[in-house]
């Protein structure tokens, strides 16, 4: 097959994706012609923000993660599948395999912003050897090939038989890498594997007899297949993702249908954001590539009721997605928990590129203003600012036991941060005929076409800590078109663009201005950008400032995790507390009027350079009496996507209005002194959730940590409490957690026991009759009293059900 160049890839892209103009009912934004990204290689930033974090991707974290999969087999399968080594199959998940793929793509990026000889001859002999491991009939996944059988569960006994094998992920996967890598450098290598797999994919799956009729199980070959068609102009590539766009919900194949796969219903039918996070905002990407690329109406209307779903009932300040580690997803409309907020990084990442297209689609900034919301806050806050540790999940309040880590068994997130990272140039510009749209605010210059006109554009700002954004327009000779400017939702009275989630506490002191060539205007507005229509010359600058005071923000009434609480927000970065910075490095027991202002100052040498926020707010303590007290303290505010970076503490985005809504720091109790471990076969997991005082409103309260017993082979759990030197127990109070969920229900466990350490011996306890009731404490009376140094606690789950606990007391 001929591929075609890069530049004659845009111009047929242009013609494919000519869509027409159609009116939508209400304030749903109206479908436009194309409208097409400026290439990441034509966006050269020289900012003080992304770039170094660019950098630190491509010198920490690609090197880091490459490094990984080295370490723990991921090329190792690869070999071994193609021959190349004896051995047994490494890992523990059938989508390990995407891992490279993912890094592939980041390094590719990397190499077009800046040329490495050594890591362009690395990627080379890497994907020698991902070509080697390919089965001639162009399959590939490496578990498969290899028959790891202790994986047999995932896949079966042959290629393609079960729905969540994640087969067709790791192809999709491939896709991605493959076009990246031929985008920046021109080679085919990697093309010529992921085609060989596509045209296999294509004859297996499909609506006619004798295909396989089933959706792709874990979207993301949905958008894959939609790229490669853009780069190679093969339509059956096209008409493949729209088979499993169409596919989705019928079963057709007698599959089992599930929410958690966005597979409950035909996507024309959903009106809920259901399921699986990640899967989720890869799945409505997909199906937005197939709308705007077959004029299909229908299908973007169906995903834009989705997306109105998430924006207005289940989107975090963060721009974070999914409130549940059940099921790594979404819980029901206003549930937005914090201590338990999932906000997956790989599902903020997958918002950005479903608002992206969303965008692209229509030309409405709401879209691209949700996508600098989730970039600046639920994005980054997956990387540690040396480039080497990884959040998989992003709580908005921590106790302070979370910290980022090297690598995970399921590795996701690591790879998908370093193929993100090097891309964010992307998301900046794009063009319609006469219109450049800026959508991100940073240093740089760029090179582009607009209305066939060939233009430079230089941006100089120090944003997003500051809002004087300057731009100088460079045609190459006079031109007439316009320069759309994004009005950041921020910088109005709407925190999140097309949504009621989140308002502001109060109106803006200052407004927005922009001058062209010191002259200042009064453009008209059009769908979220400022209109600056004109004939422009070179070397005439345009001055856009955007008024960056702090402010208050405050959630919808039905969002209970958020009652008398509120967030901080200057410019697009969101604020949280964290413990570090506070003099008796606490959170929770802090409150903060909005009667006061924060003030502001840039720290250059803190964080790697932050605008950090002060106030004087107060905090709670209780007297001996347990009457509560307040006194004055000053408070300080970091970047949420910066917390953790000097260790462990306790953070928190939503910060209480009044001392009533704060808490004060908990006394110690004989609970408190003890260390908790679930054990386990190798080694005991040491837990916090069910000492920390937090108490629960009922059973099904998933606001704070909670300890998660998850369903699995072993009916009975056993907890462990041990204690520093020998504790007099007179009871215990225990309070379990029940709630239904499409990923598994938790269920009061059927019985538990407990005993204790009696001279080296576990002993039976002699207590009081052992409850499993809801919604309340179940007490149980030791008889006589125990001193001992340690208690293990047996419970009984519910076979098929998971369980789980609240909290427990001693006394």
């Amino acid at each position: 097959m001929r591929i075609p160049s890069i530049n004659i890839v845009a111009k047929v892209a242009a013609g494919l994706l000519l869509f027409f103009a159609c009116k939508s009912p209400g304030d749903s934004p109206e479908l436009t012609d194309a409208i097409l990204p400026v290439s990441f290689t034509q966006v050269h930033l020289t900012d003080s923000f992304w770039l170094p974090r660019m950098e630190v991707n491509r010198t920490v974290s690609i090197p880091s993660a490459f490094h990984q999969c080295e370490i723990n087999g991921r090329f190792d399968n690869f070999a071994l599948a193609a021959g190349l080594i004896q051995g047994e199959h490494r890992g523990d998940y059938p989508f390990d395999d995407t891992d490279p793929y993912k890094i592939i793509e980041g390094a590719s990026y990397s190499l077009a912003v800046t040329y490495d000889a050594l890591l362009d001859a690395y990627l080379d002999s890497v994907i020698t050897l991902i070509a080697a491991a390919q089965e001639p009939n162009g399959y590939l996944t490496t578990c498969v090939t290899n028959r790891a059988e202790r994986l047999a569960g995932w896949w079966g006994k042959e290629p393609w038989e079960k729905l969540n094998s994640h087969e067709l992920y790791n192809s999709g996967h491939l896709y991605e890498a493959a076009v990246a890598h031929y985008q920046a450098t021109g080679k085919r290598s990697l093309l010529d594997v992921a085609i060989r797999n596509a045209d296999l994919v294509c004859r297996v799956f499909g609506p006619e007899e004798g295909q396989k009729h089933v959706p792709s199980g874990h979207p993301i070959i949905e958008m894959a297949l939609a790229k490669l068609y853009q780069v190679t102009g093969d339509e059956k590539y096209l008409q493949e993702a729209r088979y499993f766009v169409e596919e989705t919900g019928r079963g057709t194949d007698g599959h089992r249908l599930s929410a958690y796969s966005q597979d409950h219903k035909p996507i024309l039918e959903q009106d809920e954001i259901l399921g699986h996070a990640v899967r989720a905002g890869y799945l409505y990407s997909g199906v937005v590539d197939v709308a705007t690329l077959m004029h299909d109406t229908a299908y973007f209307r169906a995903v834009e009721r989705i997306w109105n779903n998430m924006a207005n009932k289940k989107l975090y300040i963060t721009g974070g997605i999914g409130s549940r580690s059940q099921g790594e997803g979404f819980g029901p409309e206003y549930e937005l928990h914090n201590h338990n907020a999932y906000c997956e990084t790989c599902a903020s990442i997958a918002n950005v590129y479903w608002n992206q297209r969303m965008f692209l689609a229509t030309g409405d900034a709401r879209y691209a203003d949700l996508l600098e919301r989730a970039l600046y806050n639920g994005v980054i806050s997956g990387v540690s600012l040396g480039g080497d540790r990884f959040f998989y999940d992003n709580p908005l309040a921590s106790d302070g036991h979370e910290e980022r880590q090297e690598w995970f068994g399921c590795a996701c997130c690591p790879g998908n941060i370093t193929r993100f990272m090097a891309s964010v140039p992307k998301y900046m510009y794009a063009t319609r005929e006469r219109s450049l749209y800026v959508n991100l605010y940073a240093s740089g210059h760029s090179e582009m076409e607009v209305g066939g006109v060939p233009l430079e554009l230089i941006q100089d700002t120090q944003y997003p800590w500051d809002g004087q954004v300057r731009f100088t327009v460079n045609p190459s000779s006079a031109a007439t078109f316009t320069l759309r400017l994004r009005i950041p939702g921020w910088a109005t009275d709407t925190p999140v663009a097309g949504s009621d989630l989140y308002t502001f506490a109060s109106g803006l002191k200052t407004s927005l201005t922009v001058s062209v060539n010191g002259e200042e205007m009064r453009p008209p507005v059009g769908n979220g950008y400022l209109l600056l229509d004109r004939a422009w010359e070179p070397g005439d600058e345009v001055l856009l400032s955007l008024p960056m005071e702090p402010r208050y923000i405050r959630a919808h009434d039905r969002v209970a995790a958020d009652e008398g609480l509120h967030a901080l927000q200057r410019g697009p970065i969101v604020y949280c507390l964290e413990g570090i910075d506070q003099q008796d490095h606490q959170v929770f027991n802090k409150y903060l009027s909005e009667d006061v202002t924060p003030l502001y100052a840039f720290e250059p040498l803190k964080l790697n350079g932050i605008v950090e926020l002060f106030a004087s707010g107060g905090e709670v303590s209780r007297d001996l009496d347990g009457e509560l007290l307040e006194r004055e303290a000053l408070l300080s505010a970091v970047p949420y996507a910066v917390w953790n970076n000097r260790g462990k503490g306790e953070m928190t985005v939503w910060i209480p209005g009044s001392a009533a809504a704060a808490r004060p720091v908990p006394k110690e109790t004989i609970a408190s002194r003890a260390a908790v471990y679930v054990l386990g076969e190798g080694r005991d997991e040491q837990v916090f959730a069910v000492t920390d005082h937090w108490e629960p409103k009922h059973s099904g309260d998933l606001s704070r940590p909670y300890l998660s017993l998850w369903r699995g082979r072993e009916e009975e759990r056993i907890i462990e409490y041990r204690f520093e030197q020998a504790e007099m127990l007179r009871g215990m109070e225990v309070y379990f957690v029940e709630f239904d969920h499409y990923d598994g229900d938790y269920r009061l466990p059927l019985a538990w026991k407990l005993q204790y350490l009696d001279g080296g011996v576990w002993t039976d306890a002699e207590a009081s009759a052992y409850e499993c009731e809801k919604d309340r404490y179940n007490v149980v009376d030791f008889s006589p009293p125990l001193l001992t140094t340690a208690l293990r606690m047996s419970v009984r789950l519910v076979e098929g059900a998971s369980g789980g606990i609240h909290e427990c007391k001693f006394y």
